[in-house]
């Protein structure tokens, strides 16, 4: 069965897990460490998006973050991208560094926020990094610390995190600090590693009871939250599908924004798709590559395949594009 599409949809709750190739370690040492975090926080700074929790592992990320109005598509490209290729030329080594899809959970804030910040921030114990929550208190691969108020990480938001504990400050740290501790212990809960029915009613037990009041649930394994969270999820992502649907049926083909944007800069189709160079072909080659993933929907691949550059271009062009809407 075909892997669906991932849910990107600007400003949700997402918990990101990125894993090594064959499960090999993407984390040599401290510097490599360092560094991740550093294009982390500017990667999701630049697209402006909220981190709440993160844990690095040897061969493993997780990432739990709101998205920005762009979604979290062009965030973790650019963040992984950079950063295998930085690891590659680093450790003199070529191939992938990545498993070919990260996963992404599109979460309910309400209901799950504060379970899966302890989740992450509990995955140096698990694995036996530390041994207790006091070592954990001073483990700097983690957001914990900047919880707590022992690191600082500008691009985290530890105040939002506090905020559900406490109106004051210490107080927030007391109680979060009694939160971890009371999740020691717990173990993997994997109704917060994915979606579905069964992990969001919290397990089948639950789910056999729905069953048998009669109750059904709208659910998806896309989707960690109850029925109507999905259903206002999926009715969004459907929305955003048909209004490329209906672009398309109006005849927003590729080939006419081409023809269109084209005769608007009064230059020739040949040159844009011959690769052409020049600035005012390059700028239009932009505005067809932003019209065209807008209104159609179309991959960076995809449209590359029309314009006569590589995908990479095409990326690159749709962020500057975007970047210089948001000056």
């Amino acid at each position: 069965m075909p892997r669906q599409a991932r849910l990107d949809v600007p400003g949700a709750l997402h918990h990101i897990m990125v894993r090594g190739i064959n499960k090999t370690d993407i984390f040599d040492d401290d510097q490599d460490r360092t560094r991740f975090l550093e294009r982390l926080g500017d990667t999701v700074t630049e697209g402006q998006c909220t981190v709440y929790a993160w844990a690095l592992m040897n061969n493993h990320v997780h990432i739990l973050f709101k998205s920005g109005k762009r979604g979290i598509s062009s965030v973790m490209r650019k963040l992984l991208t950079w950063y295998a290729q930085y690891y590659n030329r680093r450790h003199k080594r070529t191939g992938h560094l990545f498993e070919n899809r990260y996963k992404s959970i599109l979460c309910d804030e309400d209901n799950y926020l504060l379970a899966l910040v302890r989740y992450i921030h509990h995955n140096p114990l698990r694995a036996a990094n530390v041994k207790t929550l006091e070592e954990l208190n001073r483990y700097p691969w983690s957001g914990h610390r900047t919880i707590i108020g022992k690191a600082t990480h500008s691009w985290m938001d530890a105040e939002y995190v506090l905020a559900q504990f406490g109106n004051s400050r210490r107080k927030a740290i007391h109680e979060y600090r009694a939160f971890m501790l009371e999740g020691v212990g717990q173990g993997r809960s994997k109704e917060l590693t994915g979606g579905g029915l069964i992990r969001s009613q919290g397990g089948w037990s639950q789910v056999l009871s729905m069953q048998r009041r009669g109750q059904k649930e709208d659910f998806d394994e896309r989707i960690l939250g109850g029925g109507a969270f999905v259903h206002t999820i999926l009715k969004e992502a459907e929305e955003n599908q048909l209004r490329q649907v209906k672009a398309k049926r109006a005849g927003k083909t590729i080939q006419k924004i081409i023809e269109e944007e084209c005769r608007r800069q009064g230059i020739s189709i040949m040159e844009l798709q011959g690769g052409g160079k020049r600035r005012k072909v390059s700028n239009t080659r932009a505005l067809i590559a932003v019209r065209s993933r807008a209104e159609l929907g179309l991959t960076a691949a995809a449209i590359a395949r029309y314009v006569g550059v590589s995908t990479s271009a095409i990326s690159r062009a749709i962020e500057r594009q975007e970047e210089n809407a948001d000056n």
